[in-house]
């Protein structure tokens, strides 16, 4: 299928009078015909636009996966809808590397998780002992 609004240098929400002088420039007589069928009345480009957004959303999800036409395909119609491979990570891709970091701060706090405990007992203990120990001598140096 042919991107008529790509071949015509247009959008998809060019108006009636935007795509009559882009007809009017097109050289292609065959080109020309299809895109005045298909275009040139409303309820068939109605259609064309449902059909055009469809394979427009395939030619994306056609680049996110890395998938492109051969060279051999390059400048047929078959490329139209074609787009350059999407090399952004995916976001199935993100959340596993997401997940892998949870799951290796989870095992390392894990492993330290034992002799921090008794650090922290001991620095907690130390520090009661201490403020206890304080209030003893203050209280028994004040009589």
């Amino acid at each position: 299928m042919r991107d008529l609004y790509q071949r015509l240098t247009l959008t998809p929400d060019a108006s009636a009078q935007d795509i009559k002088s882009a007809l009017a420039r097109c050289p292609n007589s065959a080109l020309r015909q299809d895109a005045e069928t298909a275009l040139g009345d409303a309820e068939h480009r109605d259609a064309y636009n449902k059909l055009h957004k469809t394979v427009s959303d395939i030619g994306q999800l056609r680049a996110r996966l890395g998938l492109t036409h051969g060279a051999h395909w390059q400048g047929d119609v078959a490329n139209d809808f074609s787009l350059p491979p999407d090399n952004a990570i995916s976001r199935h891709d993100e959340l596993i590397d997401r997940v892998s970091l949870a799951v290796s701060l989870y095992n390392r706090w894990r492993r330290f998780k034992g002799p921090w405990l008794l650090v922290t007992l001991f620095a907690i203990g130390a520090g009661i002992g201490l403020a206890f120990g304080l209030t003893l001598g203050i209280g028994l140096g004040m009589r």
